[in-house]
């Protein structure tokens, strides 16, 4: 599997604070979660070097570390495996697929907004799905942020 890149920028007219308040706050990212699976939600403290299992109402879904937690800054995730039917996996060939891939959050001034950077790996045969899935995504983030 070639492993891709997806890069997504949006600017929203927020403070940092409100906008990492929608990026980490269970009420605000069960509902832009929704947009890559239904029921998503994340397991963590957010605190570095913490796990974090985000799993869906299948109770399937991908497991974590925060190598980053920079509060309105930065936020960086590495995944390290796969949560299938709520049993954690690390050793399949799916889960070692994932292992290594990060997925990162970054918040700058620009201008009178704030720019909210993000970037994943993703396996090809997911990109274009993810892609689409992450611009919904940054949408409700952006709706979330200004209202």
């Amino acid at each position: 599997m070639e492993t891709m890149l997806i890069k997504k920028s949006i600017d929203i007219h927020a403070p940092k604070e409100k906008i990492w308040n929608v990026l980490m706050d269970d009420h605000y990212s069960r509902q832009w979660y929704a947009e890559f699976s239904a029921g998503t939600y994340a397991e963590t403290d957010w605190n570095e070097g913490s796990k974090v299992v985000f799993q869906d109402d299948s109770k399937s879904g991908i497991i974590g570390i925060i190598e980053s937690n920079k509060p309105g800054e930065e936020l960086i995730i590495e995944y390290t495996g796969m949560i299938r039917n709520g049993i954690e996996d690390f050793e399949s060939p799916d889960a070692q697929l994932v292992k290594g891939f990060r997925e990162c959050y970054w918040l700058t001034e620009n201008g009178d907004n704030i720019r909210l950077d993000i970037e994943s790996d993703m396996g090809s045969e997911y990109f274009e799905m993810m892609s689409a899935a992450w611009d919904k995504a940054l949408a409700k983030i952006k709706d979330f942020s200004e209202n």
